[in-house]
């Protein structure tokens, strides 16, 4: 039986430490294929570059690995990889990661790691982003890597509903194990930012972005809880941002005569 085809990427570039211990997790599973932005592209969300070259290269960084770095944002990356880098080839998977911080609640909106998961959902594949919630230069990922591959084998072997991409969060290494998963929803939090006005040394204005993260949510069935009480969170999310119940209350509600006039 031929091994499935995992396809890698991320958003905090490809000689980060967070891909090179994915690639290692998924060597384990299948035949690797990574397409990687050449430098990090934290904070991009879902933007495509359009209007501007995209620069492709091949590069020997990972052993007995097919490897490319790109110029483009981490959705460019998984574009490229189906277009050109994989052209009749279908991947079995798609994983992204694992992220250098985290991305749960709000975070998963602005996410570079979550957006390539995203793409592969787009495409209908099965798709994972991996974070690891510590921002620690010096953190640590062993305790995470037994995790990811499992919940990876899971979604090979029993898949995921189309359209739908896994944002998983790992808490970080602690005294104690990870007491195990949670599959929940995205907590109700996000950043209260505060922009400071400074001058660079011409005298020039500019402004630094600083902000505090803020959880507003007091229920233990969301992610934000999972990782402060040590499990691993997995929301599964969906490219599909229509708010339905709002349609409803719309339909309901509004003055549809007034509008038409």
């Amino acid at each position: 039986m031929s091994k499935p085809l995992i396809l890698v990427s991320n958003d905090d570039g490809i000689t980060s430490k967070g891909i090179r211990v994915l690639v290692s997790v998924m060597k384990k599973i299948g035949d690797v294929v990574v397409v990687a932005p050449d430098s990090p592209q934290s904070g991009m969300g879902h933007a495509i570059t359009i209007g501007e070259t995209l620069r492709l290269y091949e590069e020997d960084i990972f052993e007995d690995v097919l490897a490319f770095k790109s110029s483009g944002t981490p959705a460019d990356c998984v574009k490229l990889a189906k277009h050109y880098v994989l052209k009749n080839r279908t991947p079995d998977l798609i994983v992204s990661g694992i992220n250098h911080g985290s991305n749960t609640s709000i975070s998963v909106l602005y996410s570079g790691t979550m957006s390539a998961a995203i793409e592969g959902a787009l495409e209908g594949l099965p798709s994972i982003g991996f974070s690891l919630c510590d921002y620690s230069s010096k953190a640590d990922f062993s305790h995470v890597e037994e995790w990811v591959e499992k919940i990876a084998r899971q979604v090979l072997e029993k898949g995921i509903s189309k359209g739908v991409a896994l944002n998983v969060n790992f808490p970080p290494k602690q005294n104690e194990a990870i007491k195990g998963v949670k599959v929940c929803r995205q907590a109700d939090a996000k950043w209260q930012e505060e922009f400071a006005e400074r001058y660079d040394p011409t005298g020039r204005k500019y402004f630094w972005m600083a902000g505090n993260f803020v959880n507003f949510d007091k229920g233990e069935d969301n992610d934000e809880w999972a990782i402060a009480n040590n499990y691993i969170s997995i929301v599964p999310c969906q490219y599909d941002l229509t708010a339905h119940h709002a349609i409803k209350q719309m339909n309901k509600d509004w003055d549809w005569e007034s509008l038409q006039s």
